[in-house]
C-alpha cells in the first residue's frame, strides 16, 4: 500500500498540492487595501504542476524498476506449485555448471 501511495499518489498530487497551497497564503495575506488584484488558481498553472506531476511518477516508476528487482543471474525462475497439498512459494533454481 506505501508503495503505491509512494509510487503513484504522492509523486500526481504533490506538485497540484503545492501550487494550491501557495494560492492560498497569497489570498490570505493579500493586502486588501491595494489595487493589486487577489491571488487565484489559473488554468495555466495548475495544467503545468499535474504535468509536474506525471513526470515525478515516470521518474519514480522508472528508478523503481531500474534498481529493483533480482539479479539476471538469479538462475531459473520456478513458478509458485502445489506440492504436497501445500502452497511452495516462487524461488530460483541455480543452473549446476
Amino acid at each position: 500500500m506505501f508503495r503505491i501511495f509512494f509510487t503513484y499518489v504522492l509523486p500526481l498530487l504533490l506538485p497540484t498540492a503545492i501550487y494550491m497551497i501557495w494560492v492560498w497564503r497569497a489570498r490570505r495575506n493579500h493586502d486588501h487595501d491595494s489595487d493589486d488584484a487577489i491571488p487565484e488558481l489559473q488554468k495555466g498553472p495548475l495544467f503545468w504542476s499535474m504535468v509536474l506531476g506525471f513526470l515525478l511518477m515516470a521518474v519514480g516508476l522508472a528508478t523503481l524498476a531500474l534498481t529493483s528487482g533480482d539479479p539476471p543471474d538469479s538462475g531459473v525462475y520456478q513458478s509458485p506449485r502445489l506440492q504436497d497439498g501445500k502452497v511452495v512459494p516462487p524461488s530460483y533454481k541455480q543452473d549446476k555448471p
